[in-house]
């Protein structure tokens, strides 16, 4: 499928900063007026996650299931504003809150990752119950990889799964990584970094034969972190083994539902290779559209409605029309 152009243009100058918009995004917007309604979902393992539930006005045959990014959960601005437009437009919506993730820590030694997808199919399979016609999965950031490693790595999905969005989606986890360490990305790097060991010491006092404070301390970087907890809990070797297995890049060819992709040029989350041109040009159920502006999660547009929410409404509406992704708007 050849590649979307992009026509998104801030409608402020200083928008096109990726930093600007991706702080301003993550730290000043507010979206009011979505009511979220909680559920526990109870896990296979015996583990929980918590799902924000908010519906449309009108009883809706279709629903949505939002995934956050990275240490993110299902109440941040870009989960609500999302949710805000599909409701409006007569979609329910499922905002999911992985393990740890909705303020109270989760049960098991291990807790969400990159590639856990085994975790979206049983919040699908939960959705499914309750006989909406239309499923479509929405993910950002590390919800957007683990969104698109579900759909790659199951041939047959349930037939009312119509598409799936990805929006700042690290494709490349290793590449991301070495990204997000490099001196431009600090800033980033070590807030993610503080929330993610402030939860491995609530596991500490959880698990204290598994882990000590001074396992914690010793800890300097995202991939130190991987090294020492993410892979290890996870049953893989160490973080390049858990990066390489669990990075959606490898399952998009594999893809059979509509799927839309949209990268800022401007992330600096995102290593070259989360462009993956070349495949999506080779997989017609694959559209790729990389905008010069954005940031990471930052699409900032008018009246606190972001693009990226304008373009996923328009991909879901196009799709249940069983048109071509065109531009309408």
């Amino acid at each position: 499928m050849p590649l979307l152009s992009s026509q998104y243009l801030p409608p402020k100058i200083l928008f096109r900063n990726g930093d600007i918009s991706t702080l301003y995004s993550a730290l000043l917007r507010k979206v009011t007026g979505v009511n979220q309604i909680r559920e526990r979902l109870e896990l296979p393992d015996g583990d929980f996650m918590d799902l924000e539930w908010s519906y449309s006005p009108k009883k809706a045959d279709s629903c949505v299931i939002i995934l956050h990014g990275l240490e993110g959960n299902a109440k941040r601005p870009y989960v609500l504003g999302a949710a805000k437009i599909f409701n409006e437009n007569g979609i329910d919506c499922c905002a999911v809150h992985y393990r740890s993730c909705s303020g109270e820590p989760n049960r098991l030694f291990s807790s969400y990752h990159s590639g856990r997808t085994e975790d979206v199919k049983t919040v699908l399979e939960s959705v499914l119950e309750r006989d909406y016609r239309n499923i479509y999965i929405n993910g950002f950031s590390l919800g957007g990889n683990l969104a698109l490693k579900f759909a790659g790595e199951n041939e047959v999905l349930p037939k009312e799964v119509k598409a799936v969005i990805a929006i700042s989606t690290p494709v490349d986890l290793e590449g991301c990584m070495r990204s997000l360490q490099t001196p431009r990305n600090i800033l980033y790097s070590t807030d993610f970094l503080l929330t993610l060991k402030g939860k491995l010491k609530e596991k500490e006092k959880m698990f204290p034969d598994q882990l000590s404070q001074d396992d914690i301390r010793k800890i300097k970087s995202l991939k130190e972190y991987d090294d020492f907890y993410t892979s290890k809990a996870n049953g893989f070797k160490d973080a390049l083994d858990y990066y390489a297995k669990s990075n959606s890049l490898q399952f998009l060819p594999y893809i059979q539902v509509p799927t839309l992709i949209i990268n800022a040029k401007n992330d600096s989350f995102l290593s070259e290779s989360c462009y993956p041109t070349e495949i999506a040009n080779k997989n017609g159920h694959l559209f790729l559209e990389i905008p010069d502006y954005g940031g990471h999660v930052g699409f900032v547009d008018k009246n606190n409605v972001y693009y990226t929410e304008k373009r996923s409404l328009e991909f879901i509406q196009n799709t249940l029309k069983n048109q071509s992704f065109i531009r309408t708007a």
